[in-house]
């Protein structure tokens, strides 16, 4: 659905283009309509006039007084004020603001969600791992942004495909098969294998389930090995993904893309396109043809493939699946992939400013008891996602993980987010919607009637009031614009804001009767006010993947 200030900016864009013979100029895409500062300017303000100013060589002010006639037959709009040059203040009507209240409450947890990408197939590959030991802290920061992101893209229309890329192929998987076996046979692991406590462990449970492994010769027995320890903890990387909350919808293996000859069907679709040239015994894609700094291998004049050759293969089987549009959430340390998978997607043939999306994610620090947590106990690396859970918890780490844009680095304070303080975020946004809860139950055990049928927007007359509606009718928007710019940190952002705004209005406008006070439409309206906050919280917290407790 679209928000009030949608709404307005449409308005205001229909007056313009009646008074196209006056302005004798090109209208603006869209209109600047932002919430001023001090409530008394009103609930909106555009600079539309100033804009229009210059290609119309009309007077700032003579332009707001034509915006202003047309606002003014609005009924949905109270007042409409010109200030200063030519900027217009805009008061909304009572009944306009009881509009957002019965909105949320019609709507319920489908409030905020659009059409904006409806009809577009999206993938969404947000963790690319090798099954060769537990996730990491890297992966757990795509495991809750990518999460939240396809949640926003589903709100606004989309139609999402989560998908792990899961590097199943290479010298990795032979080097983790040899560090199990080693582990097996009680021999020391590879010097360039894996060293974590979970190589025993995954050693000892192979060894219960097939005890005739240790009958075979090493030759035999390393593939078996290497494939039953791949299963297991690819499983264990499954099991540690639904309990953060996180499932998708589809475990993509690399290995694939040659097992069924893939490889070679999509090389074939990238000569057909004229990129594929072959030099000194090798086979190249020319991606200098679209920005890439330099052409890439695909085959190796020995014979072997380059890992560019999944790259490529793998997006073209993802447009061959029908997505109209692909999103890659990268780490830190894969800036030089933008450029060249881009320039994968022009020389298939398509549009790399469309059908392909790259997010690139900057490192997290973990710090507790002031100091930074490097080391893993079960994988003796970076500290993992089951790790970070056991220490704060789903909801937190979640929480914290989206709250931040991906393109920054990040500082998770354990010792904050176990605090049950406003200093802590996800504790502060929570709580009010806990609050909310328990007000609705005193609402309750009070006989205060509330609800749409009980909503006099009338008597919403206080600036907090006012300015809690205002929040409310922003949510459609935030969650639009999160999903357009692949920023869901915006929706937790809002949420804070939100809550905070809760806040104040509970400090300066009873919900409640004090003493022997009867109960009056006010409490009835305020109550009602209340119970679409807590949905819009559980709402925004629900893209987020983030619980919104009915108790603290």
């Amino acid at each position: 659905m679209s928000s009030i200030q949608d709404q307005l900016s449409a308005t205001i864009a229909t007056i313009l283009e009646q008074a196209r013979d006056f302005l004798q100029c090109e209208l603006p895409e869209s209109i600047p309509l932002d919430r001023p500062k001090n409530r008394d300017h009103g609930d909106f303000a555009t600079s539309v006039a100033l804009v229009l100013a210059k290609p119309s060589g009309k007077a700032p002010r003579a332009i707001a007084e034509v915006i202003a006639a047309g606002l003014a037959q609005d009924s949905s709009i109270a007042k409409v004020e010109i200030a200063g040059p030519g900027f217009i203040n805009i008061t909304l009507a009572q009944s306009s603001q009881g509009l957002v209240v019965e909105s949320i409450l019609k709507l319920g947890a489908l409030y905020g969600h659009g059409s904006s990408l409806k009809g577009v197939k999206v993938n969404l590959e947000f963790i690319s791992a090798n099954p060769t030991g537990p996730l990491h802290l890297g992966h757990t920061r795509w495991a809750a942004v990518g999460d939240s992101l396809g949640r926003t893209l589903s709100a606004a229309g989309a139609s999402v495909a989560r998908e792990f890329y899961v590097n199943d192929r290479g010298n990795q998987m032979e080097l983790f098969g040899a560090s199990i076996q080693a582990d097996a046979l009680g021999k020391a692991r590879p010097e360039d294998g894996y060293h974590g406590e979970y190589i025993g462990e995954l050693a000892e449970e192979i060894v219960a389930a097939h005890p005739e492994l240790l009958e075979l010769s090493e030759q035999e027995s390393l593939p078996l090995f290497r494939d039953y320890g791949y299963a297991l903890q690819l499983k264990q990387q499954q099991d540690v993904l639904d309990a953060f909350g996180t499932h998708f919808d589809i475990w993509f293996s690399e290995k694939s893309l040659y097992d069924n000859d893939y490889f070679h069907h999509s090389l074939a679709r990238l000569r057909a396109q004229g990129h594929v040239y072959d030099f000194e015994g090798a086979v190249w894609l020319r991606t200098t043809d679209f920005g890439d700094d330099k052409d890439r291998v695909i085959i190796k004049s020995d014979g072997s493939f380059a890992y560019f050759a999944s790259d490529s293969a793998y997006y073209i089987n993802k447009r061959e699946r029908g997505f109209d549009i692909c999103i890659y959430m990268l780490g830190a340390d894969h800036h030089g992939y933008v450029g060249r998978l881009k320039a994968i997607a022009a020389c298939a043939g398509d549009d790399p400013d469309y059908n392909i999306h790259v997010l690139i994610g900057q490192m997290v620090k973990i710090m507790e008891g002031g100091e930074e947590l490097k080391l893993s106990k079960r994988a003796g690396t970076i500290i993992t996602l089951e790790e970070l859970v056991e220490k704060v918890g789903v909801d937190a780490a979640r929480y914290t993980l989206v709250r931040y844009p991906v393109d920054t680095p990040m500082v998770m304070d354990v010792d904050v987010l176990k605090r049950r303080t406003n200093e802590n975020p996800v504790y502060y946004v929570q709580y009010a919607h806990a609050r909310i809860c328990a007000v609705l139950r005193n609402v309750t055990e009070l006989n205060i009637p509330y609800g749409i049928e009980h909503l006099n927007a009338q008597v919403l007359v206080h600036e907090r009031e006012r300015e809690l509606i205002g929040a409310l009718g922003e949510f459609p928007r935030v969650v639009a614009g999160a999903a357009e710019l692949r920023e869901p940190h915006r929706i937790a952002r809002y949420v804070e804001e939100l809550a905070g705004i809760y806040h104040r209005f509970y400090s300066d406008c009873r919900v409640l009767p004090m003493g022997e006070e009867a109960p009056a439409a006010i409490h009835s309206a305020r109550a009602t006010l209340s119970s679409a906050t807590a949905q819009v919280i559980s709402n925004g917290l629900a893209l987020l993947g983030v619980s919104a407790p009915d108790r603290m």
